[in-house]
């Protein structure tokens, strides 16, 4: 049985680390930070993971980064995403790919004005869901043609599956362990590639009825930990290179 305080592993950081806790005077004097925005999605992950999984993911990558590195700022998290393909089930919500795009560009240039104080060095979008990336791709390289230092970080795991499965199922076990219920279905297990044209017609829901593209039968806490700490290595790399002089 999972303790009642397993989530108490994984410690968000300092108040300092969190952009809403401060006040725009600390922002100010603390000049010369990378500001990380999650951006994740309210969209199903099967019968067994809340629907906030992806935003989750990118606020725990973050948090265990700016754990690391002390010049780290975490923005408050984009919640909604591009999930579109996840219509098929109740609770998924989603604002598309246009709108999530706008909306990135937007925040990039409140964070980077032609004119007035610029306390960041740069900004990274931190992004935990897949169906967002035109919108995060396309938002970045208009904000860099604009002269903004603005780029993005998604998470890569080496022989992972696509949605809710044994991958993202170890994640919530290692960050998030209250939130994931008993069952571990094995969804469908064919091969993204495979499955492409029907899901760009029907959605997630004509291949797979409860919304998993995946095995989470073998889904561990331990085997969360691992992914977590290999992806915040990752994310500390792009990090550095974004924070490196130009």
């Amino acid at each position: 049985m999972t303790p009642p305080d397993a989530d108490k592993r994984h410690p968000p950081p300092s108040r300092t680390a969190r952009l809403a806790d401060r006040t725009w005077t600390e922002v100010r004097d603390e000049a010369d930070r990378v500001l990380l925005v999650p951006v994740g999605s309210c969209e199903q992950h099967g019968p067994h993971l809340p629907l906030d999984t992806d935003t989750r993911v990118a606020l725990a990558v973050a948090d265990a980064a700016a754990r690391r590195r002390a010049d780290l700022v975490i923005a408050p998290a984009v919640a909604y995403g591009a999930s579109g393909e996840h219509a098929g089930f109740p609770g998924t919500l989603s604002v598309g790919t246009e709108a999530l795009r706008a909306l990135l560009v937007e925040l990039g240039r409140s964070a980077f004005p032609p004119e007035g104080p610029r306390p960041w060095r740069a900004l990274v979008l931190v992004d935990g869901h897949g169906g967002n990336r035109e919108a995060v791709g396309g938002a970045v390289r208009q904000l860099r043609d604009e002269g903004r230092p603005v780029t993005s970080w998604s998470p890569r795991i080496e022989g992972g599956d696509a949605h809710a499965g044994r991958s993202e199922t170890s994640l919530l076990l290692a960050i998030h362990p209250v939130g994931v219920r008993d069952e571990r279905p094995v969804g469908q297990v064919a091969a993204l590639a495979e499955l492409l044209p029907a899901l760009r017609a029907g959605g997630v829901a004509s291949v797979s009825p409860d919304g998993v593209l995946g095995d989470a039968s073998g889904a561990s806490a331990e085997e969360g930990e691992r992914v977590l700490a290999s992806l915040v290595d990752d994310l500390l790399a792009t990090v550095e290179q974004a924070a490196a002089p130009s």
